[in-house]
């Protein structure tokens, strides 16, 4: 990622017809930044990380669940998923989004 530069996230990727991008920013032993587009009817299946997860929705609306628990997250917000603890996403519209993880 290049610093002392304004990024618009969401102009930073485009959507693909029934699929996922992502775009890495940063990636270390300490953790990554990856930006993601979805379009509608995409999903990532349940799954764990070794990193809490920082997802920032950047634009629509995402359907993140995290134990079991759905949350519908809109553009301008943000969740955390943490750890080691069970995770989805779904795209009921098409979003993109903002994963920043970090090792604790």
């Amino acid at each position: 990622m290049e610093t002392k530069t304004v990024i618009n996230l969401a102009a930073s990727i485009d959507y693909a017809q029934d699929g996922i991008v992502s775009k890495e920013f940063a990636k270390n032993q300490h953790g990554g930044i990856t930006l993601f587009s979805f379009d509608k009817g995409q999903r990532l299946s349940e799954h764990t990380a070794p990193f809490d997860a920082v997802v920032q929705i950047v634009e629509g609306t995402a359907e993140i669940t995290i134990d079991g628990e759905a949350f519908n997250v809109p553009a301008g917000n943000v969740i955390v998923m943490p750890a080691n603890h069970p995770h989805a996403v779904v795209a009921n519209e098409r979003f993109k989004m903002l994963l920043t993880m970090i090792r604790g």
